[in-house]
This record gives structure tokens, C-alpha cells and sequence, in this order.
């Protein structure tokens, strides 16, 4: 299984893979990488609502982030409390989120119109922030699941690489001229969109004038190079790591693996290349270091993608009704700390269950193919949602550092 990384590297120059779980076993040989097009392709209309998934204005139909995110507290002892969310209309900042891989369009590119999955992965990664920050979700032509698994049995679609990384860039251009007004913003991207808001930021963001509005940056499920022992040099020249809620204009990242099952000392997961660089991780429940507990914000059914029928491995409760919330909180049960070793460097997550009581004692978010967990994977696809309160927590305080040290009017 360990071919199908590979596999995937080639196309992963913006990120990684988030519903492999799915794909075919993988050939013997590693395929070459597709062929990029041939001609420029024609730009989208991001001055169109509908070339996005959330954006302030858009109708509650068309509307991504409009959705039910209420959620089930469920404590050790079984007890449920429900916790109601809502989104702040008068919101102080705004949020740039670009999605990972979901599109299960049978070309190499996505199109422009939106299916349920990019739906679902804006309800699971991205609609909770709108209770922080005014929310802009650009639809793009992803590089789509059918291109990694044609790569995987050896017979590539055509990928048009440059045309993912320009329409992120199209929309982050019409977002500035038209709707940032001087506000604070926070990009967010998990996958191949935190590949893809990288390049946008070493390219376009990174010590510019624009920098300054730069909240912060959540780069999350990616390899982010930083020097070791440094928190800037790498990947960016002028972007530092975050170390405080307090601290703005820097970057929060990290992979997340099992602390039970490690990245793999050869694995294509917190690892970036040169002997004087590591992958950066910054512990969103403990961002000074240590360990933490995390607040995660787990679907009722399973893994972090609500619905995902395959990532479920049993109820929440061994006993009463079923969860009612799209969504569970589970208090004491996960906590995370940065490790860096000979595996790489990584937020190692703890589950802290108890086999005896009356709640579920693990949690899903492993890799799965052809019924085998992909052990190199770790927890990828809840990168997110294993940590969504604490980087809630850490974007409001962000948002308040920010208005203070704003210059007065």
C-alpha cells in the first residue's frame, strides 16, 4: 500500500488526498505523472455567486455554509447536553477557505458545480468558523479522486495543475478587490487546499503590503517546511508559526497520526525534504507546547465527513437513542502533543477511552482501503475536526489581537 503514497505525491504538489479510503489497490510500478494541458484555461467568474460556496449574500439554497451544526456534548458518563451554534452576522474579520481533495467527477479537474460532497466538506471543516468570521469559499477545479486513482492502476487523466492554483488565485484577487475593504482575514485549507493557499501565500502574500491583514493562517493535513529549531525560513521567508492565541500573522499546521501509530520513518507524512528542514506542528490545544485536550467536533456517524456510512464503526452510546445532532463533542477523550523523531514531525493524538463505560472508547478518522487502514495516512481525514474548538478558541482570540493592534481611525 505503501505505492499508492507515492502515487499520490505526484499529484500532490497542492496537498494531499482526503477520501482515499476509496481508491483501488495501487500497481506495481508507479505511473508518470499526467500530462498538463495543453492550452490556457478560461477563467471563472468569481464576480458570479455562484462560483462560490459560501460568501456573504449568497441565498440560504445556494448558501454552503447554511447548515445544521448543532451539536450532541456527550461526557464520560454518558450524559448528553446539547449545544446549540449559531453564526455572527456582525463577525469582525473574515475567513478564505479552500477545500481538499473531494470531487468524485470522472474527469482529472473538477467543474464549476458544486455536488454534495463539496457540500458536505464545507459542513465538516468550514461553516462552524462563520460563528468567528465572514465566510469565502471559492469553488475551483480541484485536482478530482478519478485522477488519483487513475494514476493508482497506471493510466493517468489529464490534470491541469496550474489552472487549480489559478482559480484559488482568481478568487483570492476578486475577494481583495471587492469584498476585503481593509478587514483582517484567515486563510484556511486542509489537503490540497492548504497545498494550494501555500503557494498562494509564498507567491502572493508573504512580506507584501497584504501581509498585514493576515490574521492567520490554518495550513493543516500538509507538509509545511520550516527550518528545525526555527519558526520561519522554510516555506515562508517572513510568516513565523504561531506560539499564542494572542500571536497574529502566523501559521498554525500540522499532520495528525495515532500516538499508537506513528508516521512511518520513510512515510510521505511529516516529513519535507533537506537535512536542516522538518515539517512544521504547532499543537492547536497547547500552542506554547505540551500537550492538550482537544475540542473536536466529530460527525455522529462516524469520522469528521458527516454521513460518511464507511468511517463508522458503532454508535456514540452503547446504550439509549440515537445521536439526533449532525454532529458530537466528547470531552476528555483526545488530547494531542507535538513529537518530533526519527518518524518525522507530527501531532500525536491520545485517545483517552474507556473500554468499561458507556460511551465510545475510540474514535474513526484512519485511511481505509479495501477494508486494511492505511496506517501511513494517520488521521488525515479529521485533521480538522479533531481540533475544530481549538482553533475556534484560537481564531477569536486572534480576532481580538488583531482589532487591538489595528491603527486607530
Amino acid at each position: 500500500m505503501r505505492r499508492l503514497i507515492t502515487v499520490l505525491a505526484l499529484l500532490c504538489a497542492y496537498g494531499s488526498a482526503n477520501h482515499a479510503q476509496t481508491a483501488p489497490a495501487p500497481p506495481a510500478q508507479a505511473a508518470p505523472p499526467p500530462a498538463p494541458a495543453k492550452f490556457p484555461a478560461a477563467k471563472n467568474d468569481y464576480s458570479n455567486g455562484d462560483s462560490w460556496l459560501c460568501r456573504p449574500g449568497l441565498s440560504p439554497e445556494k448558501d454552503a455554509c447554511a447548515v445544521d451544526l448543532s451539536t450532541t456534548v456527550i461526557s464520560a458518563d454518558g450524559q448528553r447536553t446539547p449545544e446549540p451554534w449559531a453564526a455572527d452576522p456582525s463577525a469582525p474579520i473574515d475567513c478564505f477557505y479552500v477545500y481538499p481533495t473531494v470531487s468524485t467527477e470522472p474527469a482529472g479537474n473538477a467543474d464549476m458545480t458544486p455536488g454534495p460532497e463539496e457540500k458536505a466538506v464545507i459542513r465538516a471543516q468550514f461553516a462552524r468558523f462563520v460563528s468567528k468570521c465572514r465566510p469565502y469559499a471559492p469553488l475551483y477545479r480541484q485536482a478530482t479522486l478519478a485522477a488519483i486513482r487513475a494514476i493508482a492502476i497506471g493510466q493517468p487523466l489529464p490534470v491541469d495543475r496550474l489552472m487549480v492554483y489559478n482559480d484559488i488565485l482568481d478568487a483570492w484577487n476578486y475577494y481583495l478587490a471587492h469584498d476585503n475593504h481593509g478587514r483582517g482575514v484567515v486563510l484556511i485549507g486542509h489537503s490540497q487546499g492548504a497545498g494550494v493557499l501555500t503557494l498562494l501565500i509564498k507567491n502572493e502574500i508573504d512580506g507584501k503590503p497584504v501581509q498585514a491583514q493576515i490574521v492567520s493562517a490554518l495550513l493543516l493535513g500538509t507538509n509545511l517546511a520550516v527550518p528545525k529549531g526555527k519558526d520561519v525560513g522554510g516555506a515562508f521567508r517572513h510568516i513565523p508559526l504561531c506560539h499564542a492565541a494572542s500571536q497574529t500573522g502566523c501559521v498554525i499546521s500540522y499532520v495528525s497520526f495515532r500516538a499508537t501509530q506513528p508516521p512511518a520513518p520513510n512515510g510521505r507524512f511529516g516529513r519535507v525534504p533537506g537535512e536542516d528542514m522538518q515539517a512544521a506542528c504547532t499543537n492547536p490545544a497547547a500552542l506554547a507546547g505540551g500537550s492538550g485536550e482537544l475540542h473536536a467536533y466529530l460527525g455522529a456517524k462516524g469520522g469528521g465527513f458527516v454521513g460518511d456510512a464507511e468511517a463508522t464503526p458503532g454508535p456514540w452510546l452503547k446504550s439509549g437513542p440515537p445521536i439526533a445532532t449532525p454532529f458530537v463533542s466528547v470531552p476528555g477523550l483526545l488530547t494531542a502533543e507535538c513529537v518530533n523523531n526519527e518518524n518525522g514531525s507530527y501531532l500525536a493524538i491520545t485517545v483517552h477511552g474507556d473500554p468499561a463505560g458507556p460511551r465510545a472508547s475510540n474514535i474513526t478518522g484512519d485511511v481505509v482501503v479495501n477494508g486494511q487502514v492505511l496506517a501511513e495516512w494517520g488521521l488525515h481525514l479529521i485533521d480538522v475536526n479533531e481540533a475544530m474548538g481549538n482553533l475556534l478558541d484560537i481564531v477569536g482570540q486572534q480576532s481580538k489581537a488583531f482589532a487591538a493592534s489595528a491603527p486607530k481611525k
